[in-house]
């Protein structure tokens, strides 16, 4: 627990730095107080043990979300506390807004995510920036003091919160622009109204820090797990460099190759053996952390939040989902997967059924067994006579009998006498079909054998196996029991696919400590990113790049996710187009990347690539350019005469 001086220094940064409020002081800080119950920066920061408890301050602001835990004295007002943690904010604004994710809740501000249509009073967008520049403030603080001490534990210290200060820039950056508040620790204590930068000031800054920074950061083998390191700072510049045009409108791919050439090469870190195992709640066991470059650590009894991994294994857990498989308390009911994500993760999907067609060797006579399950079931095109499985009377007594997959619980379908609609349909209900009835469904999905008697107007459905999808990529974690593929509802949790990537149970079957609160950890930064970066520097033209080499990591990857060879791409397969940005959903799916990554590649707004519910209708439609980045809150610019209101808000 951080002691009382530090909690008041933290308080009154927050107050003059972030909001600009106005403070009163007597005299100069660095003067002794005529009131003794005065704390000044000399009480905080007067042995090396004290600048490592804040310190320790500084880390926290990326886990927990105030003073106490898990809430009840907040950093931040005007919002709630639990929504205010650095991680949920910046998982909400990564992988909401994309294609990775739906949140069915309708709290103030959060349905905007789902449709790309936030505006500048969204409480959520008010949420990250004062998240960002509260551990901005508090940064300033430290620097501003460790600046005036020459002990070598202090500078390492220096260092790391640089390397945090630079972070929670970059997050702006990518975030909210280069037009946003621009504070160091050389700008006054109290009430001031920064100026704002721009986006080729800002990288440049951002860029600068982390190459002062990176040679006094420890190499990984020599850094406490869970605080910053070289390889961390090598990797934040490896994302800054990657993400260089769409930032400043300059490629910097030759940059992005060469640290990510360093973080492969002299970090250190290494692959784990087992992917689940880095989203479990002993994910900080060494032959897992040595693949985590710079986690957020969280844990169920010392750092108890509503936000971080906690919220999003909470809230991950619905339906027919069981809290207990997860080493939790209960279930949230609040994201899914849109159904083009689902595309992407089931490239590799095994499934014996997929697509299977009752056998007609004699031409006896048919009839058709259209419906919405049959694209998700290896039917093609959905409702389509067409293309739909037959039922066959072998006896030619209008007894039709075969089996029919369905991929999807709750999938609905009807028959037709043609493979086509132009002689009616049948429907029903209970067993009775009826000319242009209601439409049928299934319960579980799976194999079915089905019956028609079209003399008694009579149909039976009969489960012959159920069936899950079976993946031969171990990364694809969808769980699809009582879940429909299609979102016609945000709000209704069945809708959509759920994800069970994230868990609170260990590597070994148990639970965290604590089944109310997550003890794993957030990999902002882990290995398999650095191999993909470099990769995708290799694609797009950087100087040096070894299309061999790319190859073979994005390879390491897929055996590991396939336990084999089998899933082994070679360069052409490499080097078409979207296959990095697929890969890339593959392997860090709900890891608050994808926002980032579609801009990159010119696919997060407009309508070159449409989801479900983007721009706010079910298949999904072209949104404005200005969602490319989000608005300055209204509170920020009506406090701040200096700011300017991004584009398009």
């Amino acid at each position: 627990m951080l002691n009382t001086k530090f909690r008041i220094l933290a308080a009154f940064a927050l107050l003059a730095m972030v909001f600009g409020i106005a403070v009163s002081c007597t005299g100069d800080l660095s003067t002794t107080p005529i009131d003794d119950s005065i704390t000044t920066s000399a009480d905080v920061y007067e042995t090396p043990d004290d600048f490592e408890q804040v310190l320790a301050k500084l880390y926290a602001g990326f886990s927990v979300t105030g003073q106490q835990g898990p809430a009840g004295n907040a950093d931040i007002q005007g919002i709630d506390e639990g929504f205010s943690s650095y991680v949920r904010q910046l998982w909400v604004h990564q992988v909401l807004p994309s294609d990775e994710g739906v949140v069915a809740w309708n709290d103030p501000g959060l349905p905007d995510f789902n449709f790309q249509s936030w505006g500048s009073s969204n409480d959520f967008v008010m949420g990250m920036y004062s998240r960002i520049y509260y551990e901005i403030a508090l940064t300033n603080e430290f620097i501003r003091e460790a600046q005036k001490r020459d002990e070598a534990v202090i500078q390492q210290y220096l260092a790391e919160a640089r390397f945090l200060r630079a972070l929670s820039y970059w997050h702006g950056l990518d975030m909210f622009g280069g037009n946003i508040p621009f504070v160091t620790e050389d700008d006054p204590v109290g009430a001031y109204q920064p100026e704002p930068t721009n986006s080729e000031d800002l990288f440049a800054y951002i860029e600068s820090e982390l190459l002062d920074v990176a040679d006094e950061l420890p190499a990984a083998s020599a850094v406490e797990y869970g605080r910053a390191s070289r390889g961390a700072a090598w990797t934040l510049l490896t994302k800054l460099y990657l993400n260089s045009e769409v930032y400043t409108g300059t490629e910097r791919y030759d940059e992005a190759l060469t640290f990510a050439q360093n973080v492969i090469d002299q970090s250190g870190y290494q692959l784990a053996d087992n992917y689940d195992h880095l989203f479990m709640a002993d994910n900080d066991r060494p032959e897992v952390s040595r693949e985590i470059i710079f986690p957020v650590r969280f844990d169920g009894d010392n750092m108890q939040t509503f936000g971080g991994t906690n919220f999003i294994i909470h809230a991950q857990i619905g339906g027919n989902m069981s809290a207990g498989d997860f080493g939790m308390d209960g279930g949230w009911a609040g994201h899914r997967v849109t159904p083009q994500l689902v595309e992407i993760l089931n490239e590799n999907q095994v499934d014996p059924f997929q697509g299977i067609t009752t056998e007609n060797p004699d031409g006896d006579p048919e009839i058709y067994v259209p419906g919405g399950y049959q694209a998700a079931s290896g039917y093609t095109a959905d409702w389509t006579p067409a293309e739909a499985p037959p039922l066959v009377t072998d006896n030619q007594d209008d007894i039709y009998t075969g089996q029919v997959y369905f991929a999807t619980a709750g999938a609905e379908f009807k028959f037709t006498a043609e493979r086509n609609w132009n002689n009616g349909d049948w429907g029903g209900s209970n067993g009775t079909l009826v000319p242009g009835g209601s439409n049928l469904a299934i319960g579980d999905a799976g194999l079915y054998e089905i019956t028609v008697d079209l003399n008694a107007m009579t149909y039976t459905v009969s489960l012959l196996e159920a069936s899950a999808p079976e993946f031969a990529d171990s990364r694809t974690n969808i769980f699809t029991d009582g879940q429909t593929l299609e979102i016609e509802s945000v709000q209704d949790f069945n809708q959509g696919y759920t994800l069970t990537k994230w868990s609170n149970m260990t590597s070994t079957g148990q639970p965290g400590k604590n089944l109310a609160y997550a003890d794993t950890d957030f990999p902002m930064f882990r290995l398999a990113d650095v191999y993909l970066m470099y990769a995708e520097a290799t694609v797009r033209g950087a100087a040096g790049g070894d299309i061999n080499r790319a190859v073979n990591l994005v390879n390491d990857l897929r055996e590991r996710a396939y336990g084999n060879e089998s899933g082994n791409i070679t360069a052409t397969e490499l080097q078409q187009d979207n296959f990095i940005l697929d890969e890339r959903a593959r392997e860090l799916h709900w890891e608050a990347h994808r926002r980032t990554d579609l801009r990159r590649y010119g696919q997060f707004t407009g309508g070159d690539y449409v989801w479900s519910w983007k721009g706010e209708t079910q298949e999904g439609s072209a949104t404005p350019d200005h969602f490319q980045i989000f608005p300055i809150p209204s509170t920020d610019i009506n406090s701040n005469l200096n700011l300017t209101q991004n584009p398009g808000y």
